[in-house]
């Protein structure tokens, strides 16, 4: 045999074991992209599950098919929709589960065209008129008069928009949110000593600066005004709302939304089916961080009789009302579902 045949032959049996080394390299990559594939679907299966038992568990039929400033019945796929968010302050050491004021009281507009959402605090000392007892006192008292009925016609006859879902957490809800996420980092802006959840004093010291918080520091931050006013408190809620919302729709939570689930859904209760919560997925997996507006009530504090108040600046209050109406595509008249 010449030199060249077997100078050929070496050569081909090269490619040969080339061509399989190429074949086990694709085939192993297949292989792993169908492992990880398999096992994405089998989490996101298992995570579409749990959330419809644990959400669907939270539901509560508050007997309203829609608000009565909607001609018609929203679709959240379709409509521009809004939100009440109520931050309960109940808890096992006060036993106020059934009596209890709403610490906190934020309302959520959703503009499904834009994705983008207006976020209003509105402070719980506001001296608002309460439809349920038919006299004006402290927004928060609602809550403890009626529950989420008489918050939401409170909150509808303050903005005169519909209210057409309500989401109603606890304190326990908030704390294991971010810790579920490993915390979230925000500026705190002067240094704090604070009670926690289970109304020990001085449990939570804060030195100013932005940093990392857990659910306990969180949530005496978001509830501190020893130093401020409602408003103030009002932003800094957004702020740490805007955080955790981020926190949990970003890559590095995905393997978080099993004790996110867990979190929430254990102390939550909501007039939203599981289906109509599926519909608000888009907000947040648009590419960016979540839009979100926040919007404060402006007015002025006063004590009278020596109890105090947020008084608010109807040319104010009349400009948030539009915004939001318009938001909602609801300009012209509220009670028009415009489609």
């Amino acid at each position: 045999m010449s030199y060249k045949s077997n100078n050929t032959n070496i050569k081909t049996r090269v490619v040969k074991r080339k061509k399989r080394k190429l074949r086990k390299r694709v085939y192993f990559i297949l292989f792993f992209s169908l492992i990880t594939f398999l096992a994405v679907l089998s989490y996101a299966s298992y995570l579409y599950i749990k959330a419809d038992s644990v959400f669907s568990d939270s539901y509560e039929d508050d007997g309203r098919n829609k608000s009565e400033l909607r001609e018609n019945a929203v679709d959240p796929t379709k409509d521009n929709v809004s939100v009440l968010i109520m931050g309960v302050d109940a808890s096992d050491v006060r036993s106020n589960a059934n009596n209890s004021r709403t610490d906190t009281l934020m309302l959520a507009t959703l503009n499904k065209e834009d994705k983008s959402v207006k976020l209003l605090s509105i402070p719980r000392d506001t001296y608002v008129y309460i439809p349920e007892v038919g006299y004006e006192t402290k927004i928060n008292h609602a809550h403890a008069f009626g529950g989420p009925q008489a918050t939401i016609e409170t909150v509808e006859n303050l903005l005169d928009i519909p209210v057409d879902y309500y989401v109603k957490l606890n304190f326990d809800a908030f704390i294991d949110v971010v810790d579920a996420v490993n915390g979230i980092e925000v500026d705190v802006p002067y240094e704090i000593n604070e009670q926690n959840s289970k109304d020990q004093a001085g449990a939570i010291h804060l030195m100013p600066g932005t940093q990392q918080l857990n659910g306990e520091e969180a949530l005496a931050l978001a509830r501190t005004r020893k130093q401020d006013n409602d408003i103030e408190r009002g932003k800094r809620q957004q702020e740490i709302i805007k955080a955790v919302i981020n926190k949990s729709v970003s890559v590095n939570s995905l393997l978080k939304y099993d004790d996110i689930i867990e979190a929430i859904g254990n102390n939550m209760t909501t007039n939203m089916t599981f289906g109509e919560m599926k519909s608000f997925i888009s907000y947040g997996t648009k590419g960016t961080n979540l839009n979100i507006d926040t919007l404060t009530l402006e007015g002025y504090d006063s004590q009278p009789g020596g109890t105090y108040y947020w008084y608010l600046d109807e040319t104010s209050l009349s400009e948030t009302q539009e915004l939001l109406k318009s938001h909602l595509d609801l300009s012209i008249n509220p009670a028009t579902n415009l489609q």
